[in-house]
């Protein structure tokens, strides 16, 4: 087993910590709040660190879990960020949904002192990390890839590298992209559905069978219906991530005009106090 850290005890980081350790891997976490990380030890032990660099020492595999590149380069490159305790060799492996920018320059951060960076944002949501079924899309060195494959399958159902650096973050883009698209149909077809007088779960449960069915629908079609929005992966976390997509099809040309009117769509849910209401909540929009 290997000697790993995991920086940043979230919604997401805190199951994924906990299947890395319950593998058998000698864990040392680290959260900002180092209340959240003795909370953690207690339910599943191993050690804490009070700084990133700290939990990094001696490791062979680091990984991060945290909110937007900005919080990436505090835990990374600021003060005693973890790049400051890395040896040759390290494998950083970073779950954030942020900028293949910021992945690009970690990466050469990295290289410099002989240690590694892989972008590998994550899908599936907080469900997907607390049942240990998460997809890992990655950019990085083909090499530490393979040696930090296994140890990414601790918490994922599928992992795969993508390319160079930054490839794991163009993939989760177009991952958004996606749900965004499926997310804003789905929530018109039920809400077409409702003003037309149909049973909806009757509805749901027979064209999930056809051409129109998706994950979104099997799992957040009757919820969706029934004006329940509490399931993990909360709005203000879907314009981070549109914002992130928008800003990178500016720099290469990439035309997205629904995504670009769906996040004002997020905006508006927003503005109606559901900042913390997860993604599928546009449908209340609609129903406004």
């Amino acid at each position: 087993m290997a000697k790993v850290a995991f920086l940043g005890l979230g919604v997401m980081g805190y199951p994924m910590a906990r299947h890395l350790r319950s593998k058998g891997h000698d864990l040392t976490v680290y959260n900002r709040t180092f209340v959240k990380a003795e909370k953690w030890l207690s339910e599943n032990g191993g050690k804490a660190a009070k700084t990133p660099k700290e939990a990094a020492e001696g490791q062979d595999f680091v990984f991060a879990c945290v909110g937007n590149d900005d919080d990436l380069r505090q835990v990374t490159i600021g003060e005693n960020g973890a790049f400051h305790g890395l040896r040759s060799g390290t494998i950083f492996i970073d779950n954030t949904t942020a900028s293949a920018e910021v992945a690009k320059e970690l990466s050469e951060v990295a290289k410099a002192s002989g240690a590694f960076f892989i972008d590998a944002p994550v899908s599936g949501g907080q469900a997907g990390a607390e049942n240990g079924v998460l997809t890992v899309m990655c950019g990085g060195d083909e090499k530490a890839y393979a040696e930090a494959e296994p140890v990414i399958m601790s918490f994922a159902r599928a992992c795969r590298l993508m390319g160079p650096s930054g490839s794991g973050q163009l993939t989760k883009m177009i991952n958004q992209i996606c749900i965004a698209g499926l997310v804003q149909g789905l929530a018109e077809g039920i809400h077409f559905g409702k003003k037309a007088g149909l049973d909806i779960e009757a509805v749901i449960d027979v064209i999930s069978k056809g051409a129109a069915g998706s994950w979104q629908m099997e799992n957040r079609g009757k919820t969706m219906n029934q004006g329940k929005f509490d399931f993990g992966f909360a709005v203000d976390w879907m314009r981070k991530d549109l914002a992130i997509c928008l800003a990178e099809a500016r720099k290469n040309g990439a035309s997205l005009p629904a995504t670009a009117l769906i996040d004002q769509f997020y905006a508006d849910v927003q503005a109606m106090g559901g900042r913390r209401w997860d993604t599928s909540s546009l449908i209340a929009r609609l129903e406004k």
